[in-house]
């Protein structure tokens, strides 16, 4: 039994916050009906949907990971017999989670106030860009915009190069992954009160979120922090360094692991007392990390990481996406999983970074997994086994378009 077995979730989402959400909800066990406009479905069905290399079946890599284990169905939810059938939908729910553009769902009709009328139950989430209120929440907004304006991206870089976004949209999946987690607290609550909540999660608060204790000593000192690359403004050394074939980091978080780093380096102009301490060694930053850097280009990244794991100074490869998804541990957890195509065959993707005690989480091992759906693939068997809709009430509904 996975954790969420029982909880029903209606997807409304499309593109990449709202849908990453939803499929951390469906990997814990969540039956999600994920409902889509009749005809084209979400946006994120046409995202690559014709790369030879980067789709399987007509469905991109976009729809594959972010839908796995989904049903859909079709509605027509800008009209009022559409909006009949989902409401029918919420009153057997307990979760919808959207990620319209603020407003949509009070002009569809369909917000959290209109949603607990008919189950007073039900936990409502949306994830925009800036959330429910404030001065101008109605601007669009996407990964990149949250990320320039959290603040993230001037931190980001070299200290002579421009602002750089992370390499991983974490505007978007910080929005996702806190919506999630809303989604959680509010049906724990709802285990107590017996009512639901709406949850609103802003992805730019999130971005505020995440600058965390670094967000805290700016507003303690007015200090407005600068891109450093890959060094670090307390901890030395702490970067990325050359080696003769490739990059690894060191990470000497503290002064026992300076110590320990020494006679792996073997440089006798390390070993100086003012080195001893943190304060000593940041003086003298730059010095120690062209030092340091000096001797790893003399051998292999593989060479310098085994010496180093020995004497248990933090390091790592810098792996690229085959090194990374290739890697011994990662292979172990079960993070690179196999999943089902409903015409056959599997697509590789990351798994379920989430491992309860008793054995494997349900949800994680390729066999637990189910396949993306085609769109409207389940639209008639939900209407009818979970609604009581008859064949002739599908039909007429079909026939209008309001459902696919």
């Amino acid at each position: 039994m996975a954790p969420l077995n029982g909880i029903r979730l209606i997807d409304l989402t499309h593109m990449l916050s709202g849908p990453y959400g939803t499929m951390l909800l469906t990997d814990l066990g969540a039956e999600t009906i994920k409902v889509e406009p009749p005809g084209r479905g979400e946006g994120t069905r046409q995202l690559l949907a014709g790369d030879p290399d980067y789709s399987r079946h007509g469905m991109g890599a976009y729809f594959l990971t972010l839908n796995r284990g989904k049903r859909s169905v079709c509605i027509d939810l800008k009209s009022e017999e559409g909006r009949a059938v989902f409401l029918d939908l919420v009153r057997k729910s307990d979760v919808v989670f959207d990620n319209f553009s603020a407003g949509v769902t009070e002009r569809l009709g369909i917000d959290f106030a209109s949603l607990s009328a008919v189950n007073p139950r039900i936990v409502t989430c949306s994830v925009t860009g800036f959330g429910g209120d404030g001065p101008d929440p109605n601007r669009p907004a996407f990964d990149q915009v949250v990320q320039a304006m959290g603040g993230g991206m001037s931190i980001t870089g070299l200290p002579d190069g421009p602002p750089l976004r992370s390499g991983i949209p974490i505007g978007d999946l910080g929005g996702g992954l806190f919506g999630a987690l809303g989604v959680l607290a509010a049906l724990q609550e709802r285990e107590r009160t017996g009512v639901g909540r709406h949850v609103d999660v802003s992805m730019l608060d999130v971005q505020i979120s995440l600058l965390n204790y670094m967000g805290t000593m700016h507003l303690m000192s007015g200090h407005v922090p600068e891109r450093l690359g890959n060094g670090h403004f307390v901890h030395v050394p702490y970067n990325t360094f050359r080696t003769a074939d490739g990059h690894i980091i060191i990470a000497c978080i503290g002064d026992a692991f300076f110590e320990r780093l020494l006679p792996v380096i073997g440089r006798p102009e390390l070993e100086t007392p003012d080195y001893r301490l943190q304060p000593g060694r940041y003086a003298d930053k730059e010095r120690i990390e062209r030092i340091v850097g000096e001797e790893l280009v003399k051998d292999s990244s593989a060479n310098w990481l085994a010496r180093l794991r020995e004497a248990r100074v933090p390091c790592g490869p810098v792996n690229d996406f085959a090194q990374a998804m290739s890697d011994p541990q990662v292979v172990a957890r079960d993070m690179v999983v196999e999943v089902p195509l409903s015409q056959g065959g599997t697509v590789r993707m990351p798994g379920n970074p989430i491992k309860l005690s008793g054995g494997k989480l349900s949800g994680n091992k390729p066999d637990r997994f189910t396949a993306p759906p085609e769109l409207g693939h389940d639209t008639d068997a939900v209407l009818e086994t979970l609604l009581g809709y008859g064949p002739e009430r599908i039909g007429e509904l079909r026939r209008a378009g309001r459902v696919g």
